[in-house]
């Protein structure tokens, strides 16, 4: 391959993330080659994800370089990081100046916390696809969105669609087609149940449930943020 451009990318992280969110992104975009990387965190503590294990920072708000990419992960863990100042400020700061500002599930929450998807079209979790607009975005239900240099992906495994779209867009066709052999990305679930309008009514309660037990004011909160973002 000839010369290519470096690439330094952003991952933030925050307490109670979803784990895949974060690795499987991760895992595609650092092969893009000529790249380097940093865990961005309030601290330099190690991050508790939803998985029960914890992620290591690389660098802090108050350290880390600005990057060419800045991605944001989601999980139920969000909403806390949303609200909280230096997290959104960070965001704000490195989005204003990334050649590219990216999310996969409900990270593109955080980045419309931070102000930056507004006028733009993009997708989240299914779940929680119908908070985007009070953001100024538009939703889309795709499993990656394209808006200029706004590049977001639904729920979780939807990050390995995302990365790879990403790298086509940046290395070109053939080496994302390389990156995914290089992973055997070639998926064939046991079931066709990773959509609301797929599954069994009953499982889709199964999971509302479980999703109103672990963060029912979730909405609500997500709502007093973009209200506060609103008036300032």
């Amino acid at each position: 391959m000839a010369s290519i451009s470096a690439l330094h990318i952003g991952f933030v992280l925050f307490p109670d993330m979803t784990q895949l969110d974060f690795t499987g992104p991760a895992q595609v975009l650092t092969r893009m080659g000529n790249t380097t990387i940093d865990l961005v965190a309030k601290s330099l503590d190690p991050v508790p994800t939803d998985a029960g294990f914890t992620l290591q920072p690389t660098a802090t708000f108050a350290t880390a370089r600005m990057p060419d990419i800045l991605f944001a992960p989601g999980g139920f863990g969000v909403v806390p990081a949303m609200e909280d100042m230096e997290t959104v400020a960070w965001v704000r700061e490195a989005g204003a100046q990334a050649q590219w500002v990216t999310a996969v599930c409900t990270g593109a929450l955080l980045l419309g916390a931070a102000g930056l998807l507004e006028g733009y079209r993009a997708t989240t979790h299914w779940a929680s696809h119908h908070n985007l607009a009070l953001f100024g975005a538009e939703p889309v239900h795709e499993r990656y969105v394209f808006d200029r240099n706004r590049v977001t992906g639904g729920g979780v495994t939807a990050g390995i669609d995302f990365g790879l779209a990403l790298v086509a867009a940046i290395r070109g066709d053939a080496h994302a087609k390389f990156v995914q052999l290089s992973i055997e990305y070639d998926p064939h679930p046991p079931f066709d149940a990773g959509s609301p309008d797929k599954v069994e009514p009953e499982i889709l309660d199964r999971y509302r449930k479980m999703a109103e037990r672990m963060a029912g004011d979730r909405d609500a909160r997500t709502r007093a943020v973009a209200e506060k973002l609103s008036l300032s």
